[in-house]
């Protein structure tokens, strides 16, 4: 067999006394569905009349497929467990795409805002779409939000100074949108930036194990994120406010992952200030804190994380002065390597060389095609 082509057959067990370790686990429980599972799979006929497949592990009369094999449970599609109780992945009917369904309470205004911004067309719009709101078939007070499946922003991690860019591109000018709408996220998190990877990884990944082939047999590799439209989204708008033209937007309330120093659930606060503080703060732990060649990054990070709110820029402002800093980098800067902070000096030459390597040969390519 070919190199090139993988192999779909399941590494087997290498001895009796592991297939009867893991019979003996499964027997047990070791591998049942979890309590939030089975509320997954209470639905499962509902979720597929309305054109959303769930995995097979979610199926009526699920049997694990490793029993009665000498397979290996942990390279078996289905021994794989959901790791948000909240949120499940399924393929929709119509076109085979991979989908997200969160479960959450129809109370309060996640659901107003999220359809809101979804609704609005806009480039500028970075704002998870909202595909479709089911309502729970066993709970009135819930209902059910169908979205497009997300990674991680940073998985897997940025690689090029171009990354950076266009990912700080595409964050500031979703904000300045959200804002522009009068509405403020209160909860960014690197959490809750994501993204579509869909054309990084052109033969699909698993939903729960990210770094593996849909049959989880695979480790998959991302294609370079360059020229291939990658495109970020702020997701959850559970603790999200919507402001009216002229309304004051000083809220209460210690909410959100992120430190921001003035949360308090006595004293008011401005909640577009909080989104100024939370990004910025963003920007600083996932990339300026992890690669020695983004300080050109500071020149946000340092007035958006001001102690005192009334001194941070607006959303306007950020885009403005980004505007301004991005204006400095050329097609060849946005095509070099992020530098790991901590990266050894031996490999840092390495890297580096071949990085220059990589450059001549683009720049070559340039020359010799028409």
């Amino acid at each position: 067999m070919s190199a090139l082509i993988k192999s779909k057959k399941r590494p087997v067990l290498p001895d009796a006394d592991d297939v009867e370790y893991y019979a003996k686990m499964t027997l047990e429980g070791a591998f049942n569905l979890t309590p939030a599972e089975l509320s997954w799979h209470r639905r499962h006929g509902f979720l597929h009349d309305h054109g959303y497949i769930l995995r097979p592990r979610y199926t009526p009369g699920w049997r694990p497929s490793w029993i009665d094999t000498n397979d290996d449970p942990l390279f078996c599609e289905d021994s794989v467990t959901l790791r948000y109780y909240q949120v499940i992945d399924a393929i929709r009917k119509s076109d085979n795409c991979l989908v997200a369904i969160k479960s959450f309470l129809k109370q309060g205004t996640e659901l107003s805002i999220a359809q809101f911004l979804s609704s609005l067309q806009d480039p500028r719009n970075h704002c998870v779409p909202v595909y479709d709101i089911l309502p729970d078939p066993y709970d009135s007070r819930i209902a059910l939000m169908v979205m497009p499946f997300l990674r991680p922003c940073n998985n897997p991690e940025f690689s090029t100074i171009g990354d950076v860019v266009e990912f700080v591109d595409q964050t500031i000018e979703g904000l300045v949108f959200m804002h522009s709408h009068r509405v403020a996220h209160r909860d960014i998190a690197a959490s809750n930036v994501m993204m579509d990877a869909s054309s990084l990884y052109p033969s699909g990944y698993h939903p729960m194990q990210l770094g593996y082939t849909p049959d989880v047999l695979h480790p998959v590799t991302a294609l370079p994120r360059a020229g291939r439209g990658v495109r970020y989204y702020y997701i959850d708008f559970g603790v999200s406010s919507r402001f009216q033209v002229g309304q004051s937007s000083l809220v209460l309330g210690d909410v959100g992952r992120a430190y921001v120093p003035e949360l308090s659930a006595t004293v008011p606060y401005d909640a577009f200030k909080v989104d100024i503080y939370a990004l910025g703060d963003l920007l600083s732990k996932i990339i300026e804190q992890n690669f020695e060649n983004t300080d050109f990054l500071l020149s946000l990070i340092v007035p958006m994380t001001q102690q005192r709110p009334d001194l941070r820029p607006t959303a306007e402002q950020v885009l403005h002065e980004w505007t301004r800093a991005r204006s400095n980098f050329n097609e060849s800067t946005l095509r070099w390597r992020l530098v790991p902070k901590g990266e050894p000096p031996l490999e840092r030459v390495l890297n580096d060389t071949v990085a220059v390597a990589w450059e001549g040969v683009y720049r070559l390519r340039k020359l010799v095609t028409p």
